[in-house]
């Protein structure tokens, strides 16, 4: 790779190129203008309206990577980061349901996905059918590989049975790409990925959980009680599953860091402009120093976050190595957006912690960031693997 390749990966946020700029500011306008006065609903009905999600795919932001031929915008993963920063801006569980979307679902179809594949389901994700990835059980969770489910060959295809729970986008989805074993005997080689539709028979979307946080985002169990998946439905090869799921996973961290400096950013336009307009003591409470350098010191703390995340995302439209860059972004944002979100609340003193205002949403909708998509934990030992062998 030469040098000049190496500079354009790791390219800065003060260096978007033209159209990546105009990408990201039309996506929060939107957000701005379509998701804000939904939100405080949203939160408490724990539901995205279905206009809404229409309005998602009509803006492009549900199909950013897939080709034109297919109906998508034909843009790249930092495209990608870019939308689902700008989404949890305004709104974090917006901005999880298209990083699904994009990052999980689209992701593996366009890597493992055959041409029949891609031909039956890419325009269906860009225009109206929305996608989950269901790899989580109750027993296989930081040890995704521990599964349950099992897959059985019957016929012309095969039948799964079992349970996955946590599953984000459960109750808007109609394709599921769902993680079983074939080959229990073979461990995590036996694991294959199958694409599962709504309708297919013995497959139901389950309970809906009651979360703390990013309400108005679905995540639900999935129950398989000897659901028939047709054999042109396997994803990839046969036994190669624990490969789709990680290579996917990898990738899926830096759209949850760019979910978490979204919100982190959300955050801190909230906390200027209250301190802006709170007076005590006869001033504005931005104007006392304690209040100025600690929100100068978390934003900057942002900024690092947010290089971070874009530097792993050019690392991976370049071709190039990003497990560390990935691990480290999705870390060290879901921190910052805790603090940032923390400190929105204190600064806005009672006000903070009452519904009315809109900084302890983003107080509750941060804690997810440091569990889903590989917990905080799991990150620091794949960032240490990487540097110390």
């Amino acid at each position: 790779m030469t040098i000049e390749k190496q500079v354009e990966a790791v390219r800065p946020l003060t260096e978007l190129v033209e159209d990546e700029r105009i990408f990201r500011d039309s996506v929060y306008e939107f957000a701005d203008r379509e998701i804000r006065p939904l939100v405080r609903d949203m939160d408490e009905h724990a539901k995205i309206p279905r206009d809404l999600l229409t309005k998602l795919f009509d803006l492009g932001v549900m199909g950013i990577e897939i080709p034109e031929s297919f109906g998508g915008a034909g843009a790249s993963f930092f495209h990608a980061v870019l939308g689902v920063e700008a989404l949890s801006r305004v709104d974090p569980s917006i901005g999880v349901l298209v990083d699904v979307q994009n990052t999980l679902v689209i992701n593996a179809l366009m890597r493992w996905g055959n041409e029949e594949i891609k031909r039956r389901f890419l325009p269906r994700l860009a225009s109206n059918t929305i996608g989950a990835y269901a790899l989580s059980e109750a027993g296989s969770g930081s040890d995704a590989f521990a599964l349950a489910t099992r897959a059985v060959e019957a016929g012309d295809g095969f039948r799964l049975t079992g349970r996955k729970l946590w599953i984000t986008n459960g109750n808007e989805a109609d394709v599921f790409i769902v993680f079983a074993n074939l080959n229990p005997d073979a461990g995590y080689r036996g694991i294959t990925a199958f694409l599962v539709e709504r309708s297919f028979p013995g497959f139901t979307v389950g309970t809906k959980e009651d979360k703390l946080g990013i309400r108005a985002s679905s995540t639900c169990e999935l129950l398989l009680e000897d659901c028939q998946v047709p054999r042109a439905n396997v994803l990839g090869e046969i036994g190669k599953g624990y490969k789709v799921a990680i290579e996917t996973l990898n990738e899926g961290r830096i759209g949850i860091g760019a979910q978490m400096i979204g919100l982190a950013q959300g955050a801190l336009d909230h906390t200027i402009k209250y301190t802006k307009e709170r007076k005590q003591f006869g001033k504005a409470i931005a104007d006392f120093q304690a209040v100025k350098h600690q929100v100068a010191r978390v934003a900057a703390e942002l900024e690092a976050a947010r290089l971070l995340v874009y530097n792993a995302a050019r690392l991976r439209d370049a071709g190039q190595p990003f497990l560390t860059q990935a691990a480290m972004s999705k870390i060290l944002s879901s921190e910052v957006a805790e603090r940032m979100a923390s400190l929105a609340v204190n600064l806005y003193g009672g006000y903070g912690f009452v519904k009315d205002y809109p900084v302890e949403k983003l107080y509750r909708d941060a804690k997810i960031g440091q569990i889903y998509e590989g917990t905080s934990n799991l990150q620091l030992e794949t960032i240490a693997k990487q540097i110390m062998g």
